[in-house]
């Protein structure tokens, strides 16, 4: 028999060492104290438990009580932060004619057609974090499916990333640019999105989480009976949630 090897192994983590255990410990168990908080008391805590050097992503996770395995009832678009993510977010748009330069002007990083289209297809390019695509180009963009979709990055009217005929391209852009968020409900009915970084001050990561609160509210699907929120829980990248009544 061969000796096991030590170190690193296939879809195995790394062993946590003492001290890291016992900062996650604690960070545990303040959280486990402290019980479902209001907004202000929970970014308190989020922010008291940080033990990241980098500026960690706030991100909030809402549990809904929808019946994932119905379509009507699958909730998917888009909404504009009053903040920003507080981060470059990197745009694309296929569009042709006048509105390539269009979207130039407002700040997507790549604009164009079929040189996008091919490149996609031929280099596995996926240098960006959006992509957005007039409605005249979808019948060509449809054809990216197979690479886009997987990664959660193909147009589509229901997450606000087709641009139809009276939108203005420009102003789509920009306000992607500036950190609209996408927003998918998963198989558990869950939905989450980065608000904003812990660097922000309360009143900015606020403004954020009440607008993708209200937005989720919003959109409630009809069939929907009952308990519609079920859970709101705040998170940064490397801490443990903090439940939020709000």
């Amino acid at each position: 028999m061969t000796a096991k090897k030590k170190g690193k192994q296939p879809g195995k983590p790394p062993r946590r060492g003492k001290k890291l255990r016992n900062q996650m410990k604690n960070q545990y168990q303040k959280v486990a104290k402290e019980g479902v908080v209001p907004l202000k008391r929970a970014l308190q805590v989020l922010k008291s438990i940080k033990r990241a050097k980098f500026d960690e992503t706030v991100e909030v996770h809402m549990s809904l009580g929808i019946d994932p395995t119905q379509s009507d009832q699958m909730i998917r678009g888009s909404v504009p932060l009053p903040f920003g993510v507080g981060k470059a977010v990197r745009v694309l748009v296929f569009c042709q004619g006048d509105n390539v330069q269009k979207a130039r002007e407002a700040g997507a990083d790549h604009a164009g057609s079929d040189e996008l289209i091919k490149r996609i297809q031929g280099e596995g390019w996926l240098d960006f974090d959006v992509a957005l695509a007039t409605q005249d180009m979808m019948g060509q963009v449809s054809r990216l499916g197979k690479i886009l979709g997987p990664r959660g990055l193909i147009p589509t009217p229901k997450a606000g990333t087709v641009i139809t005929m009276g939108q203005d391209v420009g102003q789509i852009v920009r306000e992607f640019k500036a950190g609209k968020v996408e927003y998918r409900t998963d198989k558990g009915g869950n939905v989450h999105a980065g608000v904003g970084k812990m660097s922000f001050d309360d009143e900015r990561l606020t403004a954020n989480i009440m607008a993708f609160v209200d937005q989720i509210r919003a959109v409630k699907p009809s069939g929907v009976r009952g308990n519609y929120v079920r859970s709101i829980t705040l998170a940064g990248t490397m801490t443990p949630g903090v439940p939020v009544t709000l």
